[in-house]
């Protein structure tokens, strides 16, 4: 018998993945590629909402369990992926100044906004109101350690690269069985393939589609991130990957031509040379109406659970929902009410 099924290898799969194996358990992961967002995320981990001046819900916590996390795992799979880089918040007049000195001074944002103005030119860049630094701040190349984390499963035989078929899962009081498997627990962490679940598809799952691009721009010398309405990434060569868009109403990973327009736009008010668009990604961010993850167990079924609703800030929350699902089940320690999908009530189907 194995300790855990897990089913999606995403930011949130391989998060509890790697919880359960720091604490020596069994796994047995089912992925079959048909969600992306993980992969083509910014990957940005930023402790403050820039556009309301707000801090993110539990920042620093989540910080800390993230640094530590990330760096076990580049330790295993002998990748650096973990960029530490400053975040920039780009000014476009005196009250945006007024307005970031106004937040540095609460007591929840003192720690994560400089109070030193920024007016280093970067090529490419008319700033003449100059930057905000965010601290503590950088990204996780997604793509990178989702494919390293992924051949390091494979290598050990932990990863089944098909889909899961929820017919075949047979659930008793002290396990499940799939397919000739027997496992104490399963933990669905499908990202937006959450709908297709029987067993949790009337959580209030929304999802976000977000669409990015990567520009090519020889004449914008840049070696931070910029944010404002969109971010500018600097990945080297002079390319750069920017994000992202918002649409609540398209659910599928289709790129649109109203989505590249909307970059190429807001990219235009940040930077002032020429660049050219090299690649077009879309996918659909797994995001809940309250900003918070679903993180629990079955209303009925005990041995079944589910860590998903990480939204756009995957990489920091990840880490951090997945020790907390794993101490829920393993320690019976008590979930923040703000995570626990009780909060939902009995919104849950029940597999006949």
């Amino acid at each position: 018998m194995i300790d855990y099924i897990i089913v999606g290898s995403g930011l949130a799969g391989i998060s509890f993945s790697e919880v359960a194996l720091l604490h020596d358990k069994k796994i047995l992961i089912f992925n079959d590629d048909s969600q992306n967002s993980s992969k083509i995320a910014g990957g940005l981990y930023n402790p403050v909402i820039l556009k309301r001046f707000s801090e993110v819900w539990q920042a620093q916590e989540q910080l800390e369990i993230m640094t530590s996390f990330y760096s076990n795992i580049a330790n295993k799979i002998e990748t650096k992926f973990d960029f530490k880089i400053p975040i920039l918040r780009k000014f476009f007049s005196i009250e945006e100044q007024n307005n970031w000195f106004t937040a540095s001074d609460k007591k929840a944002l003192a720690p994560f906004l400089s109070t030193s103005l920024i007016f280093k030119t970067f090529e490419g860049i008319e700033a003449p109101f100059g930057y905000g630094e965010v601290l503590q701040t950088g990204y996780v190349d997604t793509a990178l350690l989702l494919s390293k984390y992924e051949e390091f499963l494979l290598s050990k035989e932990l990863l089944k690269k098909e889909s899961f078929d929820y017919n075949a899962l047979d659930i008793e009081d002290d396990g499940v069985l799939y397919k000739g498997i027997d496992s104490k627990h399963i933990v669905f962490a499908e990202g937006f393939g959450l709908h297709k679940n029987p067993f949790f598809k009337e959580l209030p799952l929304d999802g976000t589609k977000g669409e990015l691009v990567i520009i090519k721009a020889p004449l914008l010398n840049l070696d931070v991130i910029v944010n404002t309405s969109v971010f500018i990434l600097p990945l080297g060569n002079d390319l750069f990957k920017v994000g992202a868009t918002y649409n609540w109403k398209d659910k599928t990973d289709l790129l649109t031509e109203e989505g590249k327009i909307e970059l190429i736009e807001r990219i235009k008010e940040i930077i002032s040379c020429d660049f050219e668009i090299i690649e077009h990604y879309a996918g659909v961010r797994p995001t809940v109406r309250d900003r918070r993850p679903l993180v629990g167990t079955h209303a009925v079924h005990k041995r079944v659970h589910v860590l998903n609703g990480l939204g756009t800030r995957g990489v920091m929350l990840g880490p951090a929902m997945a020790k907390a699902l794993f101490d829920h089940i393993e320690n019976g320690t008590v979930l923040d009410k703000e995570i626990d999908i009780k909060r939902f009530g009995n919104r849950q189907g029940k597999k006949s």
